[in-house]
């Protein structure tokens, strides 16, 4: 009731103060920007507003149905007129009276009412030439979100939308004030082109952030000057989401440590800056002793909290010279660049061992671990990361025989001593050969109803005299050898088989068949697989093929329509131990993959790990593709998954990996699935 009694005095006093305005054929009137209301108009806008007199057009309550653009920009009128009661601001606007449009040209001016009192004066006239075109393209200048702005050739502002408007402190503020990165600005002041496009950092009322710009040089329609046309976007969000993708792919996720994927790029480069500058460095493979009775007695949870202990203690130590990584496991790389001296190496190294030996209390005890450190020098040793990191692997075995607890150098003798898995390469091509290679299969099992629905094709080498060897024993050296293609494709090969053997029976499940990268990356890999799918009379849409996330690092065509043929050809793709190092969310949109494989590291650490397998469901939903956990071994892990919504398990809870005919009997027991 007192606002109404306030505005009511207001409307009189402007009523006696504009009575000469009365008799203008233009529609003009006095808003109140502190609270939506027109408080004086003269009669011409009685027809504009369609009112039926000056009582009713000043009862109405104007803010109710205005939308959140139209009081964005009214409240920067607000805020430029009480910097500038000079300002003037012109634009086309139409206006909903009654639900009806009414477009008008109005001119925007400050009006003191009193000393307290700030109004807004405007004075329209009724654009009647506009086209529907011109209509709407001012509508969609005041409604749109993104950020339109002409400016000068010297940078000075000739026009901002209500969204560009909304960022800047002020309506004056130039080019030179908003953006942060001075090529940019050098290159609007100097144009190689007519149009500049651009991810930026940008002043804002609410700091620097980010945004995706276009600027396209124009002529200014009033002055004929040259201008800038600039469109923004804000990308803040998805920039932040870039660069947390970018820190997932190149860092351990336990420890924050580079992983694999970071010292296979920024370790070669440092080491190549070293060697440039005529200098030498070291490479230093830390392994824990003894760090698996921790995770046997204590179990995982403590050896990851020993783990990251650990990393916290070797990153006490980096300085500007080293750089420090985790493999993976309890394995850590420390690169020195460069070295300054042996005694200055070896003091680095007498370091870490004091450091790490240091115990800690995990679950009320004292624990103690030691570390076992290889000593790979380039170039004396090799000049490539990769060779560097197998001889210092090789000198950290070699200080483990000899006592643990210290440091060894590589030399040519411990190269020497490799020469006995030359031995086992020979005898892995003898096994080719005489057909000692068998095929066991894992089952995959649905989570919900816990019968099995496809299959995980595993190889296992029936040895002479050893008897069967499990494969983490001979893939390593097939897959340096190149034999690893060979054996690929005796177990693809099996899989085709087994999968039109069950089908036939009543059983027409999915087989999943890894692909190493060196397998992947065959010229002719595609034509030999639908070789032996139509030679054997497979069904390749009953065939999942497993690849490594390292096999999409490179993002390179060729991976691209590779993999995209596979799919054409009928197989699905599926990452493999997915989120254990080369991760990058760009790919699960970029590549036709149809399953995500988490890693069983994650189900063993599933209390620690519960947000990263929480993530990679979310994200397998979001782009349409089911999940296998891997390594499931506990009914409490099962329980874990029924609450993650995960399709799919297998591990050792529901069946270790068995040969062809226990699989078939198997199935008739736990298989739903009718061909």
């Amino acid at each position: 009731m007192k606002l109404e009694i306030s505005l009511a005095k207001d409307a009189a006093v402007l009523a006696q103060r504009l009575c000469e305005l009365e008799r203008l054929q233009h529609p003009v009137w006095v808003f109140d920007l502190d609270n939506a209301r027109i408080l004086w108009s003269n009669e011409s806008s009685l027809q504009v507003w369609q009112a039926d007199s000056k009582e009713e057009l000043l009862s109405r309550k104007m803010g109710t149905d205005m939308s959140v653009s139209v009081s964005e920009r009214l409240n920067q009128y607000k805020t430029d007129f009480a910097r500038d009661e000079t300002a003037q601001f012109n634009e086309i606007w139409t206006m909903y009276p009654n639900g009806e449009p009414v477009t008008l040209n109005v001119v925007f001016s400050a009006y003191r009412l009193s000393p307290d009192r700030l109004c807004m004066f405007c004075e329209g006239v009724t654009e009647k030439a506009a086209g529907a075109e011109t209509l709407r393209s001012s509508e969609a200048l005041l409604h749109t979100s993104v950020h339109i702005s002409l400016y000068s050739s010297a940078g000075t502002p000739l026009y901002r939308n209500p969204a560009s408007r909304n960022v800047v402190s002020s309506a004056t503020n130039k080019l030179q004030d908003h953006f942060v990165n001075p090529d940019l600005l050098r290159q609007l002041e100097n144009p190689a082109e007519d149009e500049i496009q651009a991810i930026t950092s940008v002043n804002t009322v609410n700091g620097v952030v980010w945004h995706d710009i276009t600027a396209r040089r124009c002529l200014d329609a009033v002055s004929g000057e040259a201008a800038w046309l600039i469109s923004e976007v804000d990308v803040s969000k998805l920039k932040a989401t870039e660069e947390h993708a970018q820190f997932l792919a190149e860092h351990d996720t336990l420890t924050k440590l580079p992983n694999r994927n970071y010292v296979s790029i920024y370790f070669q480069q440092q080491i190549d800056n070293v060697l440039t500058a005529g200098k030498s460095g070291g490479l230093l493979f830390i392994d824990l002793d003894n760090f698996k009775n921790v995770n046997d007695s204590l179990g995982h949870d403590a050896g990851d909290q020993l783990l990251v202990e650990v990393a916290d203690r070797l990153r006490s130590l980096e300085k500007s010279q080293y750089s420090i990584a985790r493999l993976g496991g309890d394995e850590f790389l420390l690169l020195i660049n460069p070295i300054v001296s042996e005694q200055h190496l070896e003091s680095i190294m007498q370091q870490i061992i004091n450091v790490v030996s240091v115990p800690i209390i995990l679950q009320g005890r004292e624990v103690q671990v030691t570390p076992s450190i290889g000593v790979a020098l380039f170039p004396d040793n090799g000049t490539q990361i990769l060779d560097l990191m197998r001889h210092a692997d090789l000198a950290m075995y070699h200080a483990k025989e000899a006592g643990k607890n210290d440091f060894a150098y590589f030399s040519k003798e411990l190269s020497d001593a490799a020469e006995s898995k030359m031995n086992l390469v020979s005898e892995l091509r003898s096994a080719l050969k005489g057909d000692q290679f068998e095929t066991y299969f894992q089952p995959r099992v649905e989570v919900s109803s816990n019968s099995i629905v496809g299959a995980e094709a595993l190889v296992r080498w029936n040895h002479p005299t050893l008897g069967q060897v499990q494969p983490g024993n001979f893939i390593t050296a097939c897959e340096e050898s190149g034999l690893i293609s060979e054996l690929g494709k005796v177990v693809f090969k099996d899989a085709v088989v087994a999968q039109r053997i069950w089908a036939e029976l009543g059983h027409d499940i999915r087989i999943s068949v890894n692909l190493s990268p060196l397998q992947f990356n065959e010229e002719h890999l595609v034509d030999e697989l639908l070789d032996i799918v139509k030679e054997h009379r497979g069904n390749p849409k009953k065939i999942e093929l497993e690849i490594t996330e390292s096999v999409l690092l490179g993002h390179d065509r060729c991976t691209i329509d590779k993999l995209h043929r596979l799919v054409e050809c009928g197989f699905e793709i599926a990452i493999d131990d997915f989120g254990t190092g080369y991760s990058n969310l760009a790919y699960l949109h970029r590549y036709p993959i149809s399953c995500l494989k988490i890693d069983r590291s994650f189900i063993n650490s599933m209390d620690s790990a519960t947000p990263i397998i929480e993530l990679i469901v979310s994200m397998a939903k979001l782009f349409d593709l089911y999940v296998v956990a891997e390594g499931v071994e506990t009914p409490e892990q099962l329980e874990m998954l029924h609450k993650f919504y995960c399709q799919e398990y297998q591990g050792y809870l529901f069946h270790k990996p068995t040969d062809f005919k226990s699989f078939t009997a198997l199935m008739s027991q736990h298989c739903n699935i009718a061909a």
